[in-house]
């Protein structure tokens, strides 16, 4: 039998919406650590457990796979359980539904609080307060215990009201415009969320620093962590470029800011268009005179690439839209796959865009085990999910439990962490407060 994973023992209230508490709880799942979901069958989040409770079966198709890539096309009876921007975070965790709007959801609380070593919640500032779980309620219940918050844009400030999603985080550190092109306007740029991961993971790092300041010391601690400026550090050269130069970086699209040359994505022969995800294209670095000698010997010699001029970086970098049209005229009738390992065999840094059904079949992302089978709540599956993003020799992180579904541990917590006798359980369940579904009226 293996060694315990590192945060076993340790038990976690998650109060997290959408995604960036949500990563950081299910790193410390996958570590070992009890983390416990805090639900309300009264209330819905958005973009926590799906888009809407109840979404209907016409906006499966056409829409965003991330938000609406049901299990084959179908919302289900229970849709909050099976959407894929809950089920990815939520391995590993527990579930359990209780009304904190309510005098008795605060009471039955308090003991649960009582038994925990960390709080982590992710919700708009202000929120905690008026729940009663702000840092000075819950450590007048659990002296030491670590609470780590993180709104947007921070508990304090011009922003502090501010409701964001990672989109916003992007838009407001100046992400979307950096990664943008010279030709677009920014609002032509498409959303991703990677500020989300940049945050949970951070949140999670300083949470595990925190747990380890308790035992040597004793003392929990508030972490205030604004998602906003977990996200900074994603663009940090332009913010040292605008500091030390007073000139603001301009946008490169997928040219490199180190000023190596040429260095783009370049088309591939392809099977369909970009609107079926049937375009094909090559990522080309070359970081050295060597290299880009490496690429010319590749490309046949061509006499364009000859010139005197070409064989230094600051040529290249002079030339970049001219050699960016004669490399994209060479790969277009190639498969990205054979002109991959081709320029990987030279020297050449090289790699396929894989649009995301054909990321699963790629050999290197098969031997590295990113994906495991796991199966969703009413016996759906098996369908493949991301492992846990660390390798421990001796403490194997898996998937020790499927996505929770919504209320599956109520009787446990109830019962066996906060206290109830079986009756007086049952009573809350029949009040309709500790459930599986949410109210019928929530959309």
């Amino acid at each position: 039998m293996s060694a315990k994973r590192p945060l076993e023992g340790l038990r976690v209230l998650d109060l997290c919406v959408v995604w960036a508490g949500t990563y950081a709880t299910c790193i410390l799942a996958d570590m070992g650590a009890e983390v416990i979901k805090l639900e309300n069958v009264h209330v819905f989040a958005p973009m926590t457990r799906g888009g809407r409770a109840r979404p209907p079966k016409a906006i499966m198709t056409g829409s965003m796979a991330w938000g609406t890539g049901y299990p084959n096309n179908e919302p289900g009876p229970r849709a909050w359980n099976y959407c894929p921007t809950f089920v990815q975070l939520y391995r590993n965790k527990k579930s359990v539904t209780i009304d904190l709007t309510s005098e008795q959801g605060q009471a039955l609380l308090r003991p649960l609080i009582e038994q925990t070593d960390v709080f982590v919640e992710n919700n708009a500032a202000g929120t905690a307060e008026k729940l009663g779980v702000d840092y000075d309620s819950l450590r007048a219940i659990k002296p030491d215990i670590i609470v780590l918050r993180a709104p947007g844009y921070g508990l304090s400030g011009p922003y502090r009201d501010a409701r964001t999603l990672g989109a916003h985080l992007e838009s407001v550190t100046g992400h979307t415009l950096l990664r943008g092109y010279a030709d677009r306007d920014p609002s032509q740029t498409s959303a991703i969320f990677a500020g989300d991961h940049m945050a949970g993971s951070q949140a999670a790092f300083a949470i595990m620093a925190a747990l380890r300041h308790r035992r040597r010391t004793g003392e929990g601690q508030l972490i205030e962590m604004a998602q906003a400026e977990a996200a900074t550090p994603m663009v940090a050269q332009a913010y040292m470029q605008q500091a030390f130069t007073g000139v603001a970086p301009e946008t490169v699209g997928n040219r490199s800011i180190y000023g190596f040359a040429p260095h783009n994505l370049y088309p591939c022969r392809s099977p369909g268009s970009a609107e079926d995800g049937g375009d094909r294209w090559i990522a080309i670095t070359v970081t050295s005179d060597a290299e880009w000698r490496a690429l010319r010997g590749e490309m046949g010699d061509p006499e364009w690439a000859r010139t005197a001029d070409l064989d230094a970086a600051e040529g290249r970098l002079a030339r970049q839209d001219e050699i960016d049209q004669h490399i994209g005229a060479w790969t277009r009738d190639q498969d990205d796959y054979d002109l991959f390992h081709s320029l990987q065999r030279v020297g050449v840094a090289a790699a396929p865009v894989l649009e995301a059904s054909r990321v699963f079949d790629d050999p290197h992302v098969q031997a590295r085990e990113l994906n495991a089978p796991q199966m969703l709540p009413d016996g759906l599956g098996p369908y493949l999910f991301n492992n846990p993003p660390y390798k421990f020799p001796a403490t194997p992180l898996t998937h020790e439990r499927p996505p929770v579904a919504m209320g599956q541990d109520n009787e446990y917590v109830y019962t066996q962490l906060i206290g109830l006798s079986q009756e007086e359980y049952q009573a809350i369940v029949d009040a309709g407060d500790a459930g599986m579904d949410f109210d019928a009226d929530i959309p």
